[in-house]
């Protein structure tokens, strides 16, 4: 089986080899950043880490080319902590292993930090590569994209000297991104004292699992199982046919990864759980019959469990669980000038109900403000309706798109005499970083683009390998194509 450091071109494949080699999940970036900087330091660049952890490395001009403007390329270095229930792994020590299968790259059991490890890598390439023609060039690698773009969100006004910022962290080749959605984080909480469980009960552990996940942006309109939503479903039903009580509830662990797991422990009175194994294999069968063809073998077991020490009371159960089946999730509207491009949606992301606290964690995206400032409204409306305290967090605005930009221009020719057609120009239902650099750096000229990726923020995450050779030689053209100054 070959191994990805024989795969084309070899000079951004080895640079993401050696990431998938050190542990970087989001919040524990120490030892990607000082490889970063000591990767730089080597080739004799200009390389520090700014006051909030960004990486910064900056490249002199090619002979020649001193007069054209000074570009940026912007990755990411952290990655998506997701596995599969049944893989060990730690994220904080372990190395992603990856193989090829076909012409995709995937992990063994977990996220492969394709995003954005494969935008970092090409910046490495273009940074080690002596025979290049560019302007002055500086890499900003990011920390923390994927839990809040804290490195976005940080980097001060005047670190960066650039005109043009090339965001590498898009995941459709042959596709230009000009604009992005904007979002908001909205947390809702709840503290409740338990109660003793009815004597007699016994317990079972419910547990909703084997669905796809993936991107909360770029996946949201496929119409995926949310096991948060799904789980939340099948709990209300069981308290309206079933004498039960419900002693906790957990599902997803990342605000912008659809869930793909969620479990709750229920109390039963023995004496009526008769059919209660043959309704959960109904259930499980239905489930899978309504999502045919977007979701397979999702599975829904009950097994024995210990009986817990306390339970949810009874009123604050019953809210909990309405206010999950109520909440909006998923698409809300389309942008009704692209109406094939979500505008606004949500994503249920994490429910933990146990210990005496509730709390619902959910990351609303738009590209319309003010669309997202209603979708966060009517959120908190319905979760205070619940008696749940509402706060918001992390929002950014979206990227506007500028179709008159140079560098667009400049790049739809470059890749039509590449590849001999047209780019497709887009706006992305995603948080971009490029929203918020703007807001400081508001006169850059900025295009994200990058090789094919499928089913990011998810251990299904792939890379299609054919496209990063083309990814990697546009990259190369573009910046031998900087308009002058």
């Amino acid at each position: 089986m070959s191994t990805i450091l024989q795969l084309a071109p070899q000079n951004v494949w080895k640079h993401f080899y050696s990431l998938t080699q050190i542990p970087r999940p989001s919040g524990h970036v120490e030892k990607v950043t000082e490889f970063l900087v000591n990767f730089g330091k080597e080739l004799g660049l200009e390389s520090f880490v700014d006051e909030v952890g960004n990486v910064i490395i900056r490249k002199p001009a090619t002979p020649g080319m001193e007069n054209r403007k000074g570009v940026i390329l912007q990755a990411h270095m952290d990655m998506v902590p997701q596995k599969n229930n049944d893989t060990v792994h730690d994220f904080t020590k372990d190395p992603i292993e990856t193989y090829v299968d076909g012409d995709w790259v995937k992990a063994k059991g977990t996220t492969l930090g394709a995003d954005n490890g494969l935008g970092v890598a090409a910046a490495m390439a273009v940074l080690e590569a002596q025979d290049l023609k560019h302007g002055p060039l500086e890499v900003l690698i990011t920390k923390d994209e994927e839990t809040g773009m804290y490195g976005a969100f940080g980097l001060k006004e005047g670190t960066l000297k650039g005109d043009i910022l090339l965001n590498l962290d898009s995941e459709d080749e042959g596709e230009l991104y000009i604009g992005c959605a904007g979002g908001i984080d909205i947390t809702a909480m709840l503290e409740y004292k338990e109660e003793a469980p009815a004597e007699g009960f016994v317990a079972r552990k419910l547990t909703l699992k084997g669905l796809r996940g993936g991107h909360s942006g770029l996946e949201i309109n496929q119409g995926r199982g949310n096991a948060n939503k799904l789980l939340a479903r099948v709990v209300h039903d069981l308290l309206v046919e079933f004498d039960c009580q419900l002693a906790s509830f957990e599902g997803g662990n990342m605000r912008n990864a659809i869930p793909r797991e969620a479990h709750a422990v229920l109390l039963f009175n023995p004496e009526d759980m008769d059919g209660l194994n043959e309704y959960i294999q109904e259930y499980e069968a239905q489930i899978n019959d309504e999502y045919t063809t977007i979701e397979s073998n999702i599975s829904l077991k009950m097994e024995e469990t210990d009986v817990p020490a306390a339970v949810v009371p009874e009123e604050i159960q019953d809210n909990m669980i309405n206010v999950l089946m109520a909440c909006q999730d998923g698409v809300m509207r389309m942008i009704p000038t692209v109406p094939d491009t979500v505008e606004t949606s949500s994503n249920l992301a994490i429910v933990i109900i146990a210990g005496g606290k509730a709390e619902v964690r959910i990351l609303a995206r738009s590209s319309c403000d003010t669309m997202k400032d209603f979708l966060a409204d009517s959120l908190a409306s319905c979760f205070s309706m619940a008696g749940m305290k509402v706060e918001f967090s992390g929002a950014y605005s979206g990227w506007q798109p500028n179709v008159n930009s140079p560098i667009l221009q400049a790049m739809k020719l470059s890749y039509k005499e590449q590849f001999g057609v047209e780019p497709a120009v887009k706006v992305i239902h995603a948080g971009l970083e490029c929203g918020i650099i703007g807001a400081t750096y508001k006169n850059l000229d900025m295009i994200s683009f990058g090789p094919t990726l499928r089913s990011p923020h998810s251990p299904d995450e792939r890379a299609y390998i054919p496209t990063v050779a083309k990814f990697y030689d546009f990259l190369v053209a573009t910046l031998a194509k900087t308009p002058e100054k």
